[in-house]
């Protein structure tokens, strides 16, 4: 008999993890994939006689080898570097319009270099960042 905080839980997970269209399992929405995305099949509760997963978790596990929570992890760290992606990006092109914006000026131009080499990095990084959780995950998954 699971405790009444882990069955607690486990009916929280089953409610926030239903889609709003018909309960099935969705894609990714704005490229942000959602938190059971990397979980195995095995833990997504598919109806007798149906052909479709639903989003309903079947058997989430909380301890062991086999825990669920890395892969659920593993999936909120790959939507925070795909956010963080964004935002680098973001400051590239913040960086050149104070480029633009600097008119020559000597001090301008070195701080909207310096936004942009160091966004471009923080690109670089995310991306690698998001391969290695995706690779990962799918290693897990």
């Amino acid at each position: 008999m699971p405790s009444p905080i882990i069955s607690l839980f486990s009916n929280a997970i089953t409610l926030f993890s239903s889609d709003i269209i018909g309960n099935s399992c969705g894609g990714s929405i704005f490229g942000l994939e959602p938190w059971y995305y990397y979980l195995p099949k095995s833990a997504l509760y598919t109806p007798p006689n149906s052909h479709t997963t639903q989003c309903s978790i079947a058997h989430f596990k909380f301890l062991g080898p086999q825990n669920n929570i890395v892969p659920v992890l593993l999936a909120v760290v790959d939507d925070l570097l795909r956010v963080a992606g964004t935002v680098a990006v973001a400051f590239v092109i913040v960086g050149a319009f104070r480029y633009v914006a600097s008119q020559g000026d000597p001090e301008g131009t070195a701080k909207a270099q310096s936004t942009i080499i160091n966004a471009l990095i923080g690109t670089v990084i995310a991306v690698v960042a998001i391969s290695f959780v995706d690779f990962l995950g799918k290693q897990l998954g």
